[in-house]
């Protein structure tokens, strides 16, 4: 069996869908892969290390579509769809619930197509998780851009001249992003305090030294059968608003990473309350992309308005290449892994992890939430 791994050419994108160490199990459990040339190279892995694992290298994307199986990391655009063969498998973060044009053409090339965003939040899927696996990047480097930018300590400092107070973040959204925004800011030594609308999470905020922010809202539901946050009502969303106010004046940093998949970002932070944020202060929102946490957010930008800086980062996880493309390249390669039987393609549809993460199968959308969406 032939795996493919093109290029990716979305501008900015580092990352690459496999790495050396993965192409040598997967050539070591009899398939063959073929990777574009200069595929990893904005991840500094270079053609050699691919050879060496076992890889043939190709020389543009048509040879690198050629294949039974096509490993991304972003999704396809419609030039690159066409190169696909009949049948082939695709798999990658390919924004179904965003992407119309898109799941219109792997349904008119027959393509079988997986989602990485899809793969169900099950116990067995957990190494499949790619969503987890890099937005625990994302959260991170959030954590070291808003402390890079902030005009002060993050840790308590005491010096002759006296002692300097530790700065207070708060992170908006406790997700996987979140979590790790909250631990990396506690390692740098600010005060942290979290909300999340699923009280679940209270127990990891606080397992992580940070306090809690409780807020009663009317609905009894707060989260979905995936485990992300539900869409509130206008005046849940409103009472949100005025309590996260005031701790946001409070806070010398702000990450947000809340989100609803398929579905524009909550607005958790309004112009009036980063009004009465300090100046000096800085606001890292993790949900750019998807319209932003901050109604002054402006994606792939930063904005500063009453002296407050709002960083509105594009593809964070592409700044640090060679972890995310590692552990991407695990998730990818599990979740192919449950494709395969005795080295042969086995689509199974009565297994949950295949069903639940395919787009278009056999000229068809076989996913439920992806025909709503169109």
């Amino acid at each position: 069996m032939k795996i493919g791994v093109p290029r990716e050419i979305l501008e900015g994108e580092r990352r690459v869908a496999l790495v050396p160490k993965e192409v040598k199990k997967l050539v070591d459990a009899g398939m063959a892969v073929q990777v574009e040339s200069g595929a990893g190279a904005s991840a500094y892995f270079t053609d050699e290390a691919y050879k060496e694992a076992g890889a043939t290298i190709v020389d543009g994307a048509k040879a690198a579509y050629d294949a039974e199986v096509v490993f991304k990391v972003r999704k396809p655009e419609l030039n690159e769809v066409d190169m696909l063969k009949e049948g082939t498998v695709l798999i990658g973060f390919l924004e179904p619930l965003t992407s119309p044009a898109l799941v219109k053409r792997l349904v008119e090339r027959k393509v079988s197509a997986f989602a990485m965003e899809t793969v169900p939040r099950i116990s067995r899927a957990q190494k499949m998780d790619a969503l987890s696996s890099q937005a625990n990047i994302a959260g991170y480097k959030a954590a070291l851009i808003a402390a890079e930018s902030l005009p002060k300590f993050l840790p308590m400092s005491m010096t002759a001249a006296g002692m300097i107070p530790p700065a207070k973040a708060l992170i908006l959204g406790v997700g996987v992003a979140g979590l790790q925004a909250i631990a990396t800011c506690r390692r740098l030594g600010a005060s942290v305090e979290a909300y999340d609308i699923r009280p679940a999470t209270k127990e990891e905020v606080q397992s992580l030294g940070a306090k809690f922010i409780e807020i009663e809202l009317e609905e009894a539901e707060l989260e979905d059968a995936g485990g992300y946050g539900k869409e509130v009502s206008d005046a849940s969303a409103k009472k949100q608003q005025q309590v996260l106010a005031e701790h946001t004046a409070a806070a010398d940093i702000v990450i947000t990473t809340a989100a609803v998949p398929g579905k524009k970002a909550p607005t958790l932070v309004e112009e009036d309350a980063v009004k009465g944020m300090k100046e000096g202060s800085v606001i890292v929102d993790l949900a750019a992309e998807s319209g932003g946490n901050c109604t002054l957010t402006k994606a792939g930008e930063v904005v500063v308005k009453y002296g407050v800086s709002i960083y509105g980062p594009k593809d964070l996880v592409s700044t640090m290449p060679v972890d995310a493309s590692t552990l991407y390249a695990r998730n990818v390669t599990s979740l192919f892994g449950d494709f395969v039987k005795d080295g042969e393609l086995n689509l199974d549809f009565e297994d949950e992890v295949v069903s639940g993460s395919c787009v278009t199968h056999n000229g068809e959308v076989v996913n439920e939430r992806v025909k709503a969406q169109l």
